[in-house]
């Protein structure tokens, strides 16, 4: 097992990394719970393939989970879903120094964390992660939110969790889609901030999704230690060194609305289009090479991840994709700053973008084959 310490004046805690860790839960969690009785959030396919595994391990230290179980899907980060969340913990009798486990993928992640931070002005939540992307990315700094019919993740809270349990293997049932979504975090470390892992991802991103044991922990272990280090510098995103981590998610929100937040397109998969996107656009600017935009082309759709927003089929223009952007909760003075490249592993934030070259631009990507 691998810990790394997420360090935030007077919040920190420790992610744990390793497999079969969620039949360890009470020795790793039983010092956060105070009660018997353990409110447990999760979604349908989480709790069928794991729900007894997990319940099995608690009862084994004297604590009785009592299971809420959501519908999947980015759906579930709703008003209506908050609201019967938060209503289900305080008919739990939650208190304000009670833990609630999330338990699931980043949807019951933000989801639970949200309803945690404005329960009695804020209870104690877990996460345990059970996707890759989850794992490597929303489980770790604290971002906690819901959707509002403007946008994604518009209405939300910064609150730590109190501990983070990173089992890889519950990634074992994990569909290949899934699976590559979640690398499409993995590699995202490495173009923003690191040129040796992004080699390594270059060299073993096929084992990572196709779960081979010590490729997945080292990719896991390697990229919650750079959030962390990037979260322990800017946990709020005030900085900009936070907003780094943001690489390929405006131009990915932006897809993902004009798809409709849906199963057409995944959120790792917006994120690997948005990377791609960031990456020719500031070739287009002269900030970075062609051959680097290729290079992250290339290491991004050899996983089986999508590098072409014509193939979307998207019925809407450059300027209509655009148009979301103006929804981005990063807009600041009426400007978006914009993640953008110097090369692998240098990423900078761009705040003098305009947003009609930017629509230009998404033209023409909307046109190429």
């Amino acid at each position: 097992m691998a810990t790394v310490n997420v360090d935030l004046a007077g919040r920190s805690y420790d992610v744990r990394i390793g497999g079969n860790l969620l039949r360890e839960i009470g020795p790793l969690a039983g010092s956060l719970l105070r009660k018997t009785s353990v409110p447990v959030v999760t979604d349908t396919n989480v709790h069928a393939r794991w729900g007894k595994v997990l319940g099995a391990a608690l009862e084994r230290e004297g604590f009785a989970p009592n299971f809420l179980i959501h519908a999947p899907g980015e759906g579930a980060k709703s008003w209506d879903n908050l609201a019967r969340t938060v209503e289900w913990l305080l008919a739990q009798e939650m208190e304000r120094g009670d833990t609630v486990i999330a338990f699931g993928g980043g949807v019951i992640g933000d989801l639970t964390g949200f309803a945690a931070a404005i329960l009695k002005r804020g209870c104690g939540f877990i996460q345990i992660p059970t996707t890759l992307l989850a794992q490597v990315d929303s489980s770790v700094g604290g971002k906690t939110a819901i959707n509002a019919g403007a946008g994604k993740n518009l209405v939300g809270a910064f609150h730590q969790p109190a501990l983070v349990i990173a089992d890889t293997e519950v990634l074992g049932t994990l569909p290949d889609r899934e699976m590559r979504c979640g690398y499409a975090e993995v590699i995202k470390y490495g173009v923003l901030g690191d040129a040796r892992f992004f080699a390594w991802c270059e060299a073993n991103g096929d084992r990572v999704v196709a779960h081979d044991e010590a490729a997945l922990a080292h990719a896991v272990t390697t990229s919650v230690e750079a959030k962390a280090r990037i979260v322990a510098q800017d946990e709020r995103e005030t900085t900009g060194a936070r907003a780094l981590l943001n690489l390929g998610h405006t131009f990915g929100h932006a897809l993902e609305a004009e798809t409709g937040f849906s199963d057409r397109l995944l959120h790792g998969e917006a994120v690997a289009l948005g990377m791609v996107l960031a990456a020719r656009y500031s070739a287009r600017r002269d900030y970075c090479s062609e051959a680097d935009a290729q290079r992250i082309t290339a290491a991004i759709g050899a996983v089986g991840l999508p590098t072409e927003i014509s193939a979307l089929g998207i019925d809407g223009s450059g300027e209509a994709l655009a148009g979301h952007m103006l929804h981005d909760k990063k807009m600041d003075a009426g400007t978006l700053p914009f993640v953008l490249l110097r090369g692998v592993g240098e990423a900078f934030l761009d705040r003098d973008v305009d947003k009609a070259d930017i629509a230009a631009f998404l033209d023409e990507q909307l046109q190429a084959h």
